[in-house]
């Protein structure tokens, strides 16, 4: 079969290697459709995220669906946590601290024509749903959990700091949850994620270091009740402390290069803000197929690139140039 090696930075390469042999609960799947995450693109670009360095040739991929040997249209849960440790009684696997994932560490991720995967992580997709919308159940599934650590409810005023795939389905899931108004911002050098941001129903702002005084203005005049970051970078953040109101909630969902990121204290002492961090997801497949199902969201509209597996390093590349939204390489 075909797979797709990351050796280092900006070093994919497709190989030819063996089926693997499904274990103990495992499953045997034929991978129809990957999503090129955030992460992904950090390890492409720079050989890690934060402290977690590439450390042998790992095959990437953690937004996934495919199909069983019986037919079955999955979408394969990227997170295997151990189900017994205090955090997983708590009801937040998300927080294992032995959890396994898909494209990290021992195990290799997705981007392959088969992978072997424990059952009890492969979601039945019903009819309707493509196996390209299946692996969008993983990053809209970060935004579900995004928002409820947002605590959006009916009327919210919700501003996200960067309208990249995961920060447009943001948009869409605190639209779902009750958000009044929406606002959101990027690059001017991406017109298209403003664009699609707009398409959302968001007013949309330039980055450019205005922004923040522009939305509290915008927003009644007092800030966002919610402002969640999406964008990794430390402009953001701050754009995000200044935006929201006194006694508001800030959300840092994005993944920064940088092993530290802050604030200013003194504006968020003052505001008393409640600053909350984003681990991945949590329980989400049941609620985002359902939402999807019932057309209350729309996976589609952020996938705009479709590559095959043997062309790998074109869709790193151009995910990393950022000219498109969500990139999707199909075995």
């Amino acid at each position: 079969m075909k797979v797709a090696r990351l050796h280092g930075v900006r070093d994919i390469r497709v190989h030819e290697e063996e089926r693997p042999a499904p274990g103990a609960g495992e499953a045997l799947v034929r991978v129809e459709a990957i999503g090129l995450c955030g992460s992904d693109l950090h390890f492409f670009e720079e050989g890690g995220v934060g402290g977690t360095r590439l450390l042998h040739p790992t095959v990437p991929g953690h937004e996934m669906a495919g199909r069983t040997e019986d037919g079955q249209l999955v979408a394969i849960e990227p997170a295997i946590p151990c189900g017994h440790c205090a955090r997983c009684r708590e009801g937040h696997p998300n927080l294992c601290p032995t959890i396994r994932f898909s494209g990290l560490g021992k195990d290799d991720g997705s981007m392959r024509e088969w992978m072997a995967w424990p059952r009890h992580c492969l979601i039945p997709l019903p009819e309707g749903l493509t196996a390209t919308d299946g692996a969008m159940l993983e990053p809209f599934g970060v935004a579900l959990h995004t928002v409820d650590l947002a605590h959006v409810r009916a009327g919210t005023t919700v501003g996200v700091f960067g309208s990249g795939p995961i920060g447009l389905f943001i948009l869409q899931a605190a639209r779902v949850a009750g958000a009044a108004s929406l606002f959101a911002t990027d690059l001017a050098s991406r017109p298209h994620r403003l664009e699609a941001a707009r398409a959302l129903g968001a007013r949309v702002y330039a980055a450019d270091g205005s922004e923040a005084r522009a939305i509290a203005s915008d927003a009644e005049g007092c800030g966002l009740d919610v402002a969640i970051e999406a964008a990794g970078v430390q402009a953001a953040v701050d754009a995000a402390v200044e935006a929201v109101r006194p006694g508001g909630r800030v959300v840092l969902a994005g993944i920064p290069s940088d092993e530290r990121t802050s604030f200013k204290a003194s504006t968020a002492r003052r505001k008393g803000l409640t600053i909350t961090l984003v681990r991945r997801m949590k329980h989400t497949y049941p609620r985002a197929i359902a939402l999807a199902r019932a057309g209350r969201v729309d996976l589609r509209t952020v996938v705009t690139h479709r590559f095959p597996l043997t062309e790998a390093r074109a869709a790193f590349e151009l995910a990393a140039r950022r000219e498109g939204l969500k990139v999707v390489v199909e075995p």
